[in-house]
C-alpha cells in the first residue's frame, strides 16, 4: 500500500512539472511521446500479456491449467529541461511477480539518471540489477520465449535499491567495453521497514567486439532489427550480499537467525557467472551460467519461524546441522541456459531452449515441491506483427526432468513421484 500512494505522489509531481508538455508522436508499440520547451519530453508506453498455461504429468492423468494476466505494465520515461537529468517510473496492475508470484507491490521501476556525458550514467533508486545474468534485465515483452529460463526464476535478485552506473568506453577497432557497477540494499524491491544486514556489492563488465547492437538490440532477444553484420556481447558479472535475509535476496525479512544475544546474525550469499549474445541476420542465441555459494555464520544458535516463534533446533538428516540446515534454504548450486532462435522474414520466429540445474548438497533447490527438476526442454514459436513489439503471439512446450523427485501435494508426507511434466503455455502481448 506504501508503494501505491509513492506512485500516485508520482504521477502527480510528474504532471505538476509537466505542463505545456504537447503530444508529439505516436507509434504502434512505442507509446505516446510529449515534448516541450527546452527539449523537456515525456515518453508513456505499456503493454498487457493475457496468458493460458496447461501442466500435464506424464505417467497419471493429472493436468492443471490456469489463466491469468501475466503483466499488465505502464512505464513513463521523462527527460527534464536539462538534458543530464532523466528518469523513469514503471508499475505493473497485474498484482503478479516477474516470476508469477501472486499478491505483489505494483511498483517496478523508479529512479533518477544522471549522465554528465554520453560515456557514463549514474542511476539512483529501484530497478533490475545488472549484476545478475543477462536475460533477466531484458524487457519483458522483448523476450525470446513465453517465460524467462528457469535459471532466471532460481537465481536471479530481479529488482533492488541503490546506486547503479553504467559505462560506455569505445576499446578501438570498433569495439566497446560496457563497465557496470552496483551498490544496493541487497534485499529486493520495495523495502519500505527495516532494512535486514548489510548492503550488497556486485558488478558486470561487457565486451562488444563487433561494436554496438542495433537500436538497443543488446537488451532485446530476438533479433526483429536483423543486424547485417554479426553483432557479439560476451560479459562476466559477480555480487555479494553481506547478511541475507531471504533464499537469493529478492525480499528481507523472510528467513531470519538470532545469536545468544538475540541480536540478529545472517549468512553471506555470493554469485558469478557469465553469458553471451550474439545476432546475425535474424538468427540470435543467448549463453548463460551462474554459480551460488554461501557463507554461514558461526554463532547462529536460533531461527525465526514463520510465526515469529523461536526454535534452536537445526535437524538436517535428524541431526543437529547448523550449517547444513541454513543452506538448505538457500538458492545454492550452479545452472546453464542455453537457447537460440531464428526470426524469418514474415515475422514468425522458431526458438528453442534448454536449461540445466545443478543443486549442492545443501540448498532449496533439492526442495521436491518448488525444484528438484534438473532439465528443461522448450520449444516455442512467435509471430510478432511489426519489429517493435507492438503485438505478438507465442506458444511453447516444455519438457520438464522429474527423475530426481517430484511431489505435486505441497505435503511433506505425500511420496515423491518420479514422472515428468509438459508444460504448455499461450501468451499475446499487446502494446501501445
Amino acid at each position: 500500500m506504501r508503494s501505491f500512494y509513492f506512485v500516485i505522489s508520482f504521477f502527480i509531481v510528474n504532471l505538476s512539472y509537466s505542463q505545456g508538455l504537447e503530444m508529439q508522436s505516436y507509434k504502434f508499440g512505442d507509446g505516446l511521446r510529449f515534448v516541450g520547451e527546452s527539449a523537456q519530453s515525456v515518453r508513456l508506453t505499456g503493454y498487457a500479456q493475457p496468458m493460458a498455461e496447461l501442466k500435464q504429468t506424464e505417467g497419471n492423468d493429472e493436468s492443471s491449467s490456469r489463466y491469468r494476466m501475466r503483466r499488465l505494465r505502464l512505464r513513463i520515461d521523462g527527460q527534464t529541461k536539462d538534458p543530464r537529468f532523466k528518469y523513469r517510473l514503471q508499475v505493473d496492475l497485474s498484482g503478479v511477480s516477474e516470476i508469477g508470484e501472486t499478491n505483489e507491490d505494483p511498483l517496478m521501476d523508479a529512479y533518477i539518471d544522471y549522465a554528465p556525458n554520453n560515456s557514463f550514467s549514474v542511476k539512483f533508486g529501484q530497478r533490475t540489477t545488472y549484476a545478475d545474468n543477462r536475460e533477466l534485465w531484458m524487457s519483458s515483452n522483448s523476450l525470446q520465449l513465453v517465460e524467462r529460463s528457469r535459471l532466471t526464476s532460481a537465481f536471479a535478485s530481479i529488482r533492488e535499491f541503490g546506486v547503479f552506473v553504467t559505462g560506455r568506453i569505445r576499446s578501438g577497432r570498433g569495439s566497446f567495453l560496457r563497465p557496470y557497477f552496483v551498490l544496493s540494499n541487497g534485499d529486493g524491491k520495495n523495502v519500505m521497514d527495516n532494512d535486514r544486514g548489510g548492503l550488497k556489492l556486485g558488478g558486470r563488465i561487457d565486451y562488444l567486439p563487433f561494436g554496438l547492437f542495433t537500436n538497443i538490440g543488446q537488451f532485446r532477444q530476438i533479433d526483429v532489427m536483423r543486424e547485417q553484420v554479426p553483432k557479439l556481447v560476451v560479459g562476466i558479472h559477480y555480487s555479494h550480499n553481506s547478511g541475507m535475509s531471504s533464499r537469493r535476496g529478492r525480499y528481507s525479512g523472510r528467513i531470519l537467525y538470532l545469536n545468544n544475544n538475540d541480536e540478529e546474525s545472517l549468512p553471506d550469499y555470493s554469485k558469478y557467472g557469465l553469458d553471451f549474445l550474439f545476432k546475425y541476420r535474424g538468427f540470435s542465441a543467448l549463453g548463460e551460467y551462474v554459480k551460488s555459494a554461501a557463507t554461514v555464520p558461526t554463532d547462529i544458535t536460533q531461527r525465526v519461524r514463520n510465526d515469529g516463534s523461536i526454535s534452536t533446533t537445526f535437524l538436517v538428516n535428524d541431526v543437529q546441522n547448523v550449517d547444513a540446515y541454513v543452506k538448505g534454504r538457500m538458492m545454492l548450486g550452479e545452472a546453464y541456459n542455453f537457447q537460440l532462435g531464428y526470426l524469418f522474414k514474415n515475422n514468425f520466429s522458431i526458438d528453442g531452449r534448454y536449461t540445466h540445474l545443478i543443486a549442492d548438497e545443501n540448498s532449496f533447490l533439492n526442495n521436491a515441491t518448488f525444484y528438484n527438476r534438473p532439465n528443461y526442454y522448450t520449444l516455442g514459436v512467435t509471430k510478432l506483427s511489426r519489429r517493435n513489439y507492438g503485438f505478438k503471439i507465442q506458444a511453447s512446450v516444455t519438457y520438464v526432468d522429474g527423475s530426481l523427485g517430484i511431489n505435486h501435494d505441497n505435503d511433506l508426507s505425500t511420496d515423491v513421484v518420479f514422472d515428468d511434466e509438459l508444460l504448455f503455455r499461450l501468451i499475446t502481448t499487446i502494446s501501445f
